[in-house]
């Protein structure tokens, strides 16, 4: 029997889901310890909207459980993020082509009482272990490009700034230092920050699950715009989520990739 489609959504934070919620109208809320998995269908469509909590292990326990409990085709990891990109302002979207972790270093010696130098921090790598047994380097996970695709496609529907691709960086941290936002956006090529993707990628790539990343801005140091919405940017990126849910499961993108 063929495997039934079912795309997944997630969002860190309640008003990172709540457009989802009120779209699907009836839905069945099923719990997993502490995360929240709520099931029903938009337009016909089997949804599953997870709300992950903040962080990456929140993150990563959320996607675990819920590709082992409902077998999701692919999984859109969105919501919010802090802009890294003098060129990107708030409510502007970023496709996360590329996803990087910004708070994983070695740092070089020092003795005591000569202080710190973050800068001379060095970048390390994640070791993923691959079908054959052994370990992979891995420095960037990757969206599934099709989906990416699918996703910068739809760009000019979304009418609330601009639609990008680029590199997505994940930490448990909320940078508010420009100097330190400059140095990350140099160093890592990043458009913006957040708290949940690479996580979520790292477990999708574990389990052979196509992967997106879709992030809105709604805060930026470097821009002088003096906004922080996390409410609105969670609104616009779940409406925009929704609709490349959509347009993914119209052209049947996600059953040939399993």
């Amino acid at each position: 029997m063929q495997k039934q489609t079912v795309i997944a959504i997630q969002g860190a934070m309640d008003g990172e889901i709540a457009v989802l919620l009120e779209a699907m109208q009836t839905y069945t809320e099923e719990k997993h310890g502490s995360y929240s998995f709520f099931l029903g269908e938009v337009e016909k469509i089997p949804l599953v909207v997870s709300r992950t909590e903040i962080g990456m292990v929140n993150a990563a326990a959320a996607t675990a459980l819920l590709i082992d409990k409902y077998q999701p085709s692919v999984i859109i990891n969105q919501g919010t993020a802090g802009g890294h990109d003098p060129q990107l302002n708030v409510f502007d979207t970023i496709i996360g082509k590329e996803i990087v972790h910004i708070n994983n270093f070695v740092s070089n010696h020092l003795e005591e009482g000569e202080g710190m130098s973050p800068e001379s921090w060095v970048p390390m790598q994640t070791f993923v272990r691959e079908e054959n047994n052994k370990l992979k380097d891995v420095f960037v996970f990757e969206s599934d490009s099709e989906l990416v695709k699918v996703a910068l496609e739809l760009g000019p529907e979304y009418t609330n700034g601009k639609v990008v691709e680029g590199r997505i960086g994940t930490a448990d941290f909320w940078n508010r230092e420009i100097d330190r936002i400059n140095w990350l956006h140099e160093k890592f090529q990043t458009r913006g920050e957040e708290m949940e993707a690479y996580a979520v990628a790292q477990i999708a790539r574990a389990f052979n699950t196509p992967f997106l990343s879709i992030r809105t801005i709604s805060n930026s140091e470097i821009t002088q715009e003096y906004i922080e919405d996390l409410d609105t940017a969670g609104k616009y990126c779940a409406e925009f989520s929704l609709l490349v849910a959509k347009t993914i499961y119209q052209q049947n993108l996600v059953l040939q990739t399993r």
